[in-house]
């Protein structure tokens, strides 16, 4: 699976220009989708300097990208000397998603399981219902 994501706001606090420190388990998340042989495009509004100091950012803690800002490492520059920034991908991770980004334990789980985010919370709301279900009434010959 082909998967886009995001560098400030997604995988460290948002702090443009600066890089912000590292969402918890971002990394990690990102090392463990990589391990599981899926293409990992990082996409970002970064350019130049900005644009490597990221990539080096996550190169230091063991991120190494499929792609940067397109959709295979050998795509090259066309149009206005510029790719394009429209990527491929089947899912995208990014802190402007509706309804806000789950934390990066819930994003590897509805990965590895193909779950939507629609389908992680009637999950969870499966779960915490069973979880408070009425005691069961006890009757006169139960002591």
């Amino acid at each position: 699976m082909t998967i886009a994501v995001d560098f400030d706001g997604t995988i460290v606090e948002h702090k443009y220009p600066e890089i912000g420190a590292e969402l918890p388990f971002a990394t990690e998340t990102l090392k463990m989708l990589i391990k599981d042989r899926h293409k990992v495009i990082l996409w970002t509004v970064r350019e130049g300097k900005l644009l490597e100091d990221a990539v080096e950012w996550c190169r230091q803690r063991g991120v190494e990208f499929y792609a940067v800002n397109k959709d295979y490492p050998e795509e090259r520059q066309e149009y206005n000397n510029h790719f394009s920034r429209k990527i491929k991908a089947e899912v995208w991770i990014d802190d402007r998603n509706v309804g806000g980004m789950p934390d990066w334990g819930e994003i590897y789980n509805m990965i590895k399981e193909h779950k939507s985010f629609q389908d992680m919370i009637a999950d969870a709301r499966k779960t915490s219902l069973a979880d408070h279900e009425a005691p069961k009434q006890k009757h006169w010959w139960n002591f």
